[in-house]
């Protein structure tokens, strides 16, 4: 059965405003009938501000009377919640990785330059301004971006990036090399390693650990 978008503050409301049962009042908040009477007397861990359920359209005064009419009524919705969907937009990236975007962009530029600003945008999540100053190499940090593989970066997935040099080799008329797919195993575990090392010293840096130096015969002459 749909719910209120704000359950416990529509129960507040509900408890304040209408006599309708706690058990009423549970049943269409999708409550405990314990978590009711907790509203009610005020024993609640935060006071809540009442929410009418009339005015946000999910219930009618015609309901709330059936159900004040009648202790064994259990009130319908008018709808549930509108879903909250994603909107079309730039990729998100975590802040982590937000330094990497130039390097990867720069990567693209100079391995599949026949990909268009529009695509490396929207595989890597920047603006076309950006891109444009590091193709002409215009940007600010120009001089500290080292191009490197978004896919190992973090950035995107290498099905994507593949997508995307597909697409664009097309329009711009490139026969395709052919693919040796024998590594591809290989390569992918390469990766996960990578990344797992790149998040590893990371969080090691965050936590002000220094990198064990390596054991050899040349750091202890005496060690066999």
């Amino acid at each position: 059965m749909a719910q209120p978008l704000m359950p416990h503050a529509t129960a507040s409301w509900l408890v304040d405003n209408t006599s309708l049962s706690f058990e009423q009042i549970a049943e269409f908040c999708g409550l405990h009938i314990l978590e009711i009477q907790a509203i009610a007397d005020d024993t609640a861990a935060t006071k809540l501000t009442g929410r009418d359920p009339i005015r946000a359209h999910e219930v009618t005064q015609d309901e709330i009377d059936k159900g004040q009419a009648d202790p064994d009524y259990r009130m319908v919705m008018v709808k549930g919640p509108d879903q909250v969907r994603r909107t079309k937009g730039p990729r998100y990236t975590p802040v982590s990785k937000r330094q990497d975007k130039p390097d990867g962009i720069a990567w693209i530029i100079r391995n599949h330059p026949e990909i268009s600003d529009g695509a490396i945008s929207n595989l890597i999540g920047t603006t076309r301004t950006t891109i444009a100053a590091i193709r002409d190499r215009s940007h600010w940090n120009i001089q500290n971006i080292t191009p490197k593989d978004p896919v190992t970066l973090g950035l995107t997935t290498q099905r994507e990036l593949d997508a995307a040099v597909a697409k664009a080799a097309k329009a711009a008329g490139i026969e395709p090399a052919p693919t040796d797919t024998r590594l591809d195993g290989d390569r992918e575990a390469l990766l996960v390693e990578l990344r797992a090392q790149r998040e590893q010293a990371a969080r090691d840096a965050e936590a002000g650990i220094v990198p064990a130096a390596p054991d050899s015969f040349f750091t202890d002459p005496f060690k066999r």
